[in-house]
């Protein structure tokens, strides 16, 4: 089957600059749009607003001369409008040779907004179309509000159609400039545009106000559009746009009458640049491109991909430049903790593979994060502990710190059965809690070790929030030794090394 090509046009550096908050600059501006056309394979751009500003003249001066150079100059595209050819004259002095004309596309807007009738328009919109071709610029067009046009005024877009199959014009955009479209409307709408007019172009632009944009986009290309208005990570106006991630794997496995240009493998590494550039973060959960994605977290999944890739779809992450990941908490099994393990190149025998997995769920229990870079800490500590037999056991301990007042400890301590109790104060908790310790073995006539160094580190790498490292050193009769203790309290790290240096004197 011969498949219809079908052209994706991306408005994140203008329609998706209408997100609140967001503003590129002029070198962002370019940044992006060498990464869309060159990188992302993006058939075209649309880069600005006509009239905005002089950074926006400034930023498309540096696309257009770019583009020029690379023989993509007609697929840099503005937003401009009908205002008499101010916009055009604003073209001409930016260096763009594509415009993408504001129109209105449903009779309320025309006659409410712009005050004028339909013939007045077609009117105006006829003198840009002349003066754009006679400058030598290429003539899309936009009907705003198109969707609410064909749901209450379709007459009126039909004669719009109509009036533009005269006209030398290249594209006609038809936005669902609220969101308001369901599926169903989307397909019988283009379906009956298409086919009353078989030789003009048709772009679907939609916009995700229910969550229906990457629906509504699928029904637009089943219907026979021939293009698509996409942003990186669906940035726009309230809810934001149809986004371009979902929308390119929902084409590539799911449309197969269909051809696309975009190189899926970059998807990700222009999500995040987008989002470093605007701030706009990015949602753990959001399809392709967010952070959880690709993670599998029950260890039953972590299992079934063990056998025969259970658990797999055709949605891969190496497709979009991107790895399996297992995550570590209270609902991983030793499938997840396994599959960590042999990344980092490590084995454990069944013992202790069980110790780990207990450590692993006792942190998640506490709704703490465990990364991959944690585990080889996680393993020292459960391991190091497994080296002799618990006889001191620091039972409870209140911890206190306030302004004016020197830090104080009061401790609770089982040894061979008996429990003893102290209280003392120091120069910060970690120090009242060894003077109180002190206080314990001194009634028990027991040397402690003198410390000799005190470390704390996180796992190198590591973004977790779960795991500190303190690794303490002692000397007793000559003799050096090291005791490690591991938690998201570096205090409470620093007195689980301390229990260990108590069980191992």
């Amino acid at each position: 089957m011969k498949k219809r090509k079908l052209e994706i046009m991306d408005t994140t550096l203008r329609d998706g600059e209408q997100t609140s908050g967001v503003s590129f600059s002029a070198s962002e501006k370019l940044t992006l749009a060498k990464l869309l056309l060159e990188e992302l394979k993006v058939d075209r751009i649309e880069v600005a607003s006509a009239r905005v500003s002089d950074g926006e003249l400034e930023a498309v001066q540096k696309i257009t001369e770019w583009a020029a150079e690379k023989g993509f100059l007609e697929r840099v595209e503005v937003l401009t409008f009908v205002d008499g050819g101010v916009s055009l004259d604003w073209m001409k002095t930016s260096g763009a040779v594509s415009q993408n004309l504001l129109t209105k596309g449903s009779l309320n807007h025309l006659k409410y907004q712009l005050k004028k009738t339909p013939e007045q328009h077609f009117a105006e919109i006829a003198e840009i179309f002349k003066q754009a071709t006679e400058r030598g610029i290429i003539n899309n067009i936009y009907l705003e509000d198109w969707s609410n046009g064909m749901r209450n005024s379709k007459a009126y877009v039909f004669e719009f159609l109509e009036f533009l199959s005269t006209q030398n014009v290249k594209r006609i955009l038809l936005p669902d400039t609220l969101g308001i479209l369901t599926h169903t409307e989307t397909y019988a709408y283009l379906k009956e545009i298409i086919q009353k007019f078989p030789k003009l172009h048709f772009d679907f632009h939609g916009h995700n106000d229910y969550d229906l944009g990457v629906a509504n986009i699928m029904e637009a290309v089943k219907a026979g559009c021939h293009g698509l208005h996409l942003t990186v990570n669906g940035m726009g106006e309230r809810a934001g746009n149809a986004p371009m991630a979902s929308a390119i794997a929902v084409i590539n496995d799911f449309l197969p009458e269909v051809e696309i240009k975009v190189n899926e493998t970059s998807l990700y590494k222009v999500s995040k640049l987008v989002s470093a550039f605007t701030g706009f973060t990015i949602p753990a959960n959001k399809p392709i491109v967010g952070d959880n994605v690709f993670t599998q977290t029950a260890g039953i999944h972590a299992d079934g991909d063990s056998k025969n890739n259970l658990y797999f779809s055709d949605l891969m992450p190496e497709r979009f430049g991107r790895k399996r990941k297992y995550a570590l908490g209270k609902m991983s099994g030793k499938a997840n903790i396994q599959k960590n393990l042999q990344e980092l190149g490590l084995t454990l025998n069944d013992e202790e593979l069980k110790k780990v997995t207990a450590r692993i769920i006792e942190l998640g229990d506490k709704k703490e994060r465990v990364t991959k870079d944690d585990l080889p800490f996680i393993i020292s500590d459960v391991l190091d502990t497994a080296d002799y037999k618990q006889k001191v056991f620091i039972k409870s301990y209140v911890l206190t710190h306030a302004k004016g007042l020197m830090p104080s400890t009061t401790l609770s301590v089982e040894i061979d059965g008996k429990v003893i109790e102290a209280h003392a104060q120091g120069d910060g908790q970690y120090d009242a809690f060894m003077n109180a310790l002190k206080k314990v073995y001194i009634a028990k006539k027991i040397a402690l070790p003198k410390l000799t160094d005190y470390a704390v580190r996180i796992p190198p790498g590591s973004t977790s929030d779960a795991l500190c490292e303190t690794v303490i050193t002692w000397e007793l009769d000559g003799k050096e030794f090291t005791s490690r203790g591991l938690d998201s309290d570096q205090t409470v790290s620093a007195i689980k090394a301390t229990e260990k240096m108590l069980n191992i004197i």
